[in-house]
């Protein structure tokens, strides 16, 4: 039987924000080659990993504002409208404020996180304030108690299996939808 542990999302990951550079100036756009993705950007989204949004930003936007870049298995989770679309990325990305992402740590599977993101998604929504429309903020995200496995092989047996439902799934709707058309 596999050790389970009780502990913060900080204890498996680095939770990062996101920022927009400013869209009055072409500059932060234009030609962009830097993957930056929008809550927006995951609300038509089906996947599990995202490569990149509707906008690319240019290094002068990113370096116009505190978005960072953030590795290839971050798992991105927006914080507020609405509160819960995770993907990951499948490659270098940044994103906007609108997101609390996880750099998983090396004792991490980052599908497992993704997967416990997911089932945590109305846990950490009810944590969520504010009067126009919630908002998780990063101190809220990074202490967010959770359940993880120990050993690291556990996760990914646990990420694997969860992975290839969705997969399975996912094929269903691909024979379903050409059988519609």
């Amino acid at each position: 039987m596999a050790e389970w542990i009780e502990c913060k999302i900080s204890d498996i990951g680095t939770v990062v924000g996101g920022a927009t550079p400013s869209t009055k100036k072409l500059e932060n756009y234009d030609n962009g080659e830097i993957a930056w993705i929008t809550p927006k950007d995951l609300s038509t989204f089906s996947g599990r990993y995202i490569v990149r949004g509707e906008r690319n930003i240019t290094e002068i936007g990113l370096n116009s504002c505190s978005t960072q870049i953030m590795p290839k298995n971050t798992v991105l989770f927006s914080s507020r409208a609405p509160i819960g679309y995770v993907a990951i990325a499948a490659n270098e990305v940044c994103t906007n404020q609108g997101f609390k992402s996880v750099v998983p740590n090396t004792n991490t599977d980052p599908l497992f996180l993704y997967y416990l993101l997911k089932y945590n998604k109305d846990k950490i929504e009810s944590m969520g304030s504010g009067t126009t429309f919630k908002e998780v903020s990063g101190n809220t995200m990074k202490n967010i108690v959770v359940s993880v496995p120990k050993d690291k092989k556990v996760q990914e047996k646990i990420g694997s299996i969860l992975g290839s439902i969705d997969d399975k799934i996912e094929e269903n709707v691909k024979i379903n939808n050409n059988l519609a058309a």
